[in-house]
């Protein structure tokens, strides 16, 4: 199941969305430029290390480019791969700009940052020996969607469901979507190994958790949460065939 669009339209400009979507574009290019050693370099650096977090190794001079506390906030806007960065934007881009309306552009930011953080220390703690970097947006964006889901559940969102060779497109609510989500994170994070790379499954989990709580002390005071579909969208479940 992979979302592709929201029918949930804003009243306001989306700014600081598409801003956080051009400065991971950009940190992620400046990231290529570098090369493949210098990409892992700046990973090293700038990504959070649960080891150097909580102070049991040191990285090298040419590494140390910033604290280690500082690297919570520069691991989000870094990505190790294409599909690493696609994948964020494109739920950064459909959930983003709803959730940024209902908070305003400031509190958005605030909330986005604190996400973030609880979501990268959601990976480390459980494992502070660590020295695997964990980079990527998917902690802070995960909060987006937990928010997303408490304000918006019964919004109706354009997924993709691969059957066969048969591309199927569905109109679900966005409960169902964001959950499916959620659970997946979770089941993927009990059969994942305890060390080792791959996807940071328990900060999705904690950012995610993250957005559910902080929603409400973010939203502006007039917006409700489990707002109902908006009117003229589709409801039941549209359904659409592509090859």
């Amino acid at each position: 199941m992979f979302p592709i669009h929201d029918d949930n339209p804003t009243q306001t400009p989306p700014i600081v969305t598409v801003g956080l979507i051009v400065v991971c574009t950009l940190a992620f290019l400046w990231e290529v430029m570098l090369g493949s050693q210098g990409q892992k370099a700046v990973i090293y650096a700038l990504g959070v290390i649960p080891a150097t977090l909580f102070g049991d190794k040191t990285l090298s001079p040419e590494l140390a480019m910033v604290p280690p506390a500082t690297t919570l906030l520069t691991s989000m806007f870094l990505h190790g791969g294409w599909m690493h960065l696609f994948g964020n934007m494109l739920y950064l881009w459909i959930f983003g700009n709803n959730v940024e309306e209902a908070m305003g552009h400031i509190k958005f930011i605030v909330f986005y940052v604190i996400c973030g953080i609880t979501a990268a220390l959601a990976q480390a703690l459980p494992n502070p020996g660590s020295e695997i970097p964990m980079v990527g947006a998917s902690g802070a964006i995960a909060g987006v969607l937990g928010a997303y889901l408490l304000l918006y559940p019964h919004a109706r969102v354009l997924v993709v469901i691969p059957i066969g060779f048969i591309l199927q497109t569905m109109r679900l609510p966005a409960s169902i979507v964001l959950g499916f989500w959620f659970l997946l994170q979770f089941i993927s994070n009990l059969l994942a190994p305890e060390s080792g790379g791959g996807v940071a499954f328990s900060a999705h989990i904690g950012g995610f958790v993250a957005g559910v709580v902080l929603v409400s002390f973010f939203k502006r005071p007039g917006v409700p949460l489990f707002a109902p579909a908006h009117e003229g969208a589709e409801s039941g479940f549209g359904v659409e065939r592509r090859r």
